[in-house]
């Protein structure tokens, strides 16, 4: 099993702990890809963490749109999630995929590799096990969740059957418990309308063993109702863990039994740097645990639009990361930042390896207000330094012309 308990994990290859910060200093640091899609293109960027700067260097072009992607934990092969209209004899034909894509250890250049295998319904999330034998692909609308193989030679297999499945609404996330034990599906629900009540949310949580899932149960405060959970992660080193609730605007920490979240809310936290100034929708969105296990970072979004000058133009509100210092004694967080992210829906971010370096994406361009006028703020990618005290500096926005397409995942592999 991979040391740490995340996407970050699975792509760092160390942890930096206490005491061992001297050693790794004398160690020079391996070299980072960033990949980010727009569409079905899947780019590929160069990383410098110590200036918080992004080269392109290359890209390769998907069945579909991207979704998720994944790596294993050699970090040689990626797995990308995919989605939308195919061309297939002449025709578009909506298909959903998931793909192996060899990584290149020298470049970090992505080749594809053997035959995507075909998905019944759009996928929002996936994620490997402990051992990298098996992917978990989460699937919203219908919500559900399956198992498939990984084979021999890397690339995704069948599929493994489950009995008795209960996905809940909305499913956005699936993670395998730090000692591969227990799976958690994250299952967003829906927030009520005036034609329709509310879905209530929940952690689905089953036993796991040779990617069988079993004995599912439920953490649901409140039975689920009011409340919306989006995201979560793990503690490197200590049983917590880190539950963003997208429908409430809070960080939620569970502490974890003989490796099990257990149900209880332990810390409920705000996410939102003036939670009583809401201007349109907030959505809580990702939550990274810093590398070193002393910080947790949250993304806020917004993006509702209002009429101005015969435009749809951004009403305002909060699209900004959080940042929130860890008790090493309790897991309690405590926010010590709340940082801009110079763009409109920060809809993923991922922290480099080296937990030097913060890289915050944004899915779509949104008009905002300018003075009398209006300007575009384009979909992109915004750099941050990583200080010692784990606050944020930022650096510089990458933007990108995404036409009638979407920045909707991007993430870091250690190479």
């Amino acid at each position: 099993m991979t040391s740490r308990r995340d996407f970050l994990s699975l792509v760092a290859g160390s942890v930096a702990l206490p005491g061992l910060a001297a050693a790794q200093a004398q160690v020079p640091a391996r070299k980072v890809a960033l990949y980010a899609n727009i569409g079905a293109e899947l780019m590929h960027f160069e990383v410098d963490a110590a200036t918080a700067t992004l080269t392109r260097r290359d890209s390769v072009t998907m069945p579909a749109a991207v979704q998720y992607c994944w790596p294993h934990a050699s970090r040689g092969t990626l797995y990308a999630a995919t989605s939308g209209p195919t061309p297939r004899y002449g025709k578009p034909v909506v298909e959903h995929h998931v793909s192996a894509l060899r990584i290149n250890p020298a470049s970090g250049a992505l080749t594809k590799h053997g035959e995507a295998i075909m998905l019944p319904a759009a996928p929002v999330h996936l994620t490997i096990d402990g051992p990298s034998q098996h992917l978990l692909v989460a699937f919203y609308n219908p919500s559900a969740l399956r198992v498939y193989r990984i084979n021999a030679d890397f690339t995704p297999g069948g599929e493994v059957k489950q009995d008795n499945i209960d996905a809940g609404v909305f499913a956005h996330q699936v993670r395998v418990t730090p000692n591969n034990r227990h799976v958690i599906l994250v299952a967003r629900g829906n927030e009520a309308t005036p034609k329709r009540p509310e879905d209530p949310g929940g952690l689905k949580l089953f036993d796991y063993k040779d990617g069988v899932l079993s004995n599912g149960t439920d953490i649901a405060p409140n039975a689920g109702r009011g409340y919306g959970p989006r995201h979560l992660d793990f503690h490197p080193t200590q049983p917590w863990m880190y539950v963003s609730v997208e429908t409430q605007n809070k960080l939620h920490m569970h502490r974890l039994q003989t490796g099990k979240p257990l149900a209880g809310v332990v810390y409920a936290k705000e996410t939102l740097a003036e939670p009583n100034n809401i201007r349109s929708r907030q959505a809580a969105g990702t939550v990274h645990v810093h590398p070193n296990g002393r910080f947790v970072y949250g993304a806020n979004r917004s993006q509702d639009v209002a009429e101005f000058l015969g435009k749809r133009v951004y009403r305002g509100g909060e699209n900004n990361i959080a940042v929130y210092a860890i008790d090493q004694k309790t897991g309690e967080p405590t926010p010590i930042q709340h940082i801009e992210t110079q763009a409109i829906h920060p809809r993923t971010f991922h922290i480099d390896p080296s937990g030097r370096m913060l890289v915050a994406q944004h899915n779509l361009p949104v008009d905002v207000r300018d003075g009398s006028g209006v300007r575009t703020l384009p979909a992109g990618l915004s750099t941050f330094r990583i200080g010692a005290d784990g606050k944020l500096t930022f650096v510089r926005k990458y933007d990108f012309d995404v036409g009638s397409s979407t920045m909707f995942w991007m993430g870091m592999v250690e190479l």
